[in-house]
């Protein structure tokens, strides 16, 4: 079973363009090396193809206590090529935004604990659905008009969704996005699938995997590492047994 991650966060308001400069390995993050593409897609004609001018105007007109953009963050499988990884975090890309405005990073870094590379898609997007009405960059983000659509702003397809609703609505981008990758896993070649599940809801006791960070694993010798690693095979191990039974 190949280890499954998928987070979603709302963007604040004054952080959209960092947080581009951060995926996109620009500005102050120019000196990473470990960008493998970038993609957008469904930008309203205002914007000039340009996901900068879109999510700017997002700072400026969204109304005040909305975020300016949701954040997505998805693994993608060591076993597939670059560009078997590339296609998959696209095709993962449009199933997720669903024809509404989005900018895609695929990441690579080498794992400082395993020295591995650790492929993983940087998805940001915007809640406005667009539609067939041309409206300028101030009008888009104004508030829906059901009567009078041409009048209002694009409607959001978050609006309305009370916590439970927003859970399950979160559970069904998970499974989403599993879905995506073990039809790229089968299509490829491959036998590991992900399983979007928590491990309560596979039936397993055992605690998640704490994620130990650069800092921290820095701070490891060679045998604090080894001996993590060790014992992370063996749990993969003992879980793959498990699973066929």
């Amino acid at each position: 079973m190949i280890p499954y991650h998928f987070e979603i966060k709302s963007g604040k308001r004054g952080s959209s363009l960092e947080h581009i400069n951060y995926v996109t390995r620009t500005g102050a993050h120019g000196e990473h090396e470990d960008l493998v593409t970038t993609a957008f897609g469904n930008l309203p004609t205002w914007a000039g193809n340009d996901p900068k001018a879109f999510f700017r105007a997002s700072e400026k007109y969204e109304r005040k206590n909305a975020p300016a953009f949701r954040s997505m963050t998805f693994n993608l499988p060591k076993d597939l090529t670059i560009e078997q990884n590339k296609r998959l975090a696209i095709d993962i890309s449009h199933a997720l935004t669903a024809g509404k405005p989005f900018l895609l990073a695929v990441h690579a870094p080498v794992s400082a604990l395993a020295g591995e590379f650790h492929p993983h898609g940087h998805l940001m997007m915007s809640d406005r659905m667009p539609d067939d009405i041309e409206r300028s960059a101030e009008l888009t983000f104004r508030r829906y008009n059901a009567s009078h659509p041409e009048k209002g702003g694009c409607r959001k397809d978050s609006g309305g969704k009370n916590r439970a609703e927003h859970r399950d609505w979160v559970i069904e981008q998970r499974k989403l996005v599993a879905e995506h990758i073990n039809e790229a896993l089968e299509r490829h070649g491959h036998h590991d699938r992900v399983d979007h599940r928590t491990l309560r809801q596979r039936g397993e006791s055992r605690q998640p995997e704490s994620y130990l960070g650069p800092a921290r694993v820095r701070r490891m010798s060679s045998h604090d590492k080894q001996q993590y690693l060790d014992a992370r095979q063996r749990q993969r191990r003992k879980d793959e047994g498990s699973t066929f039974k």
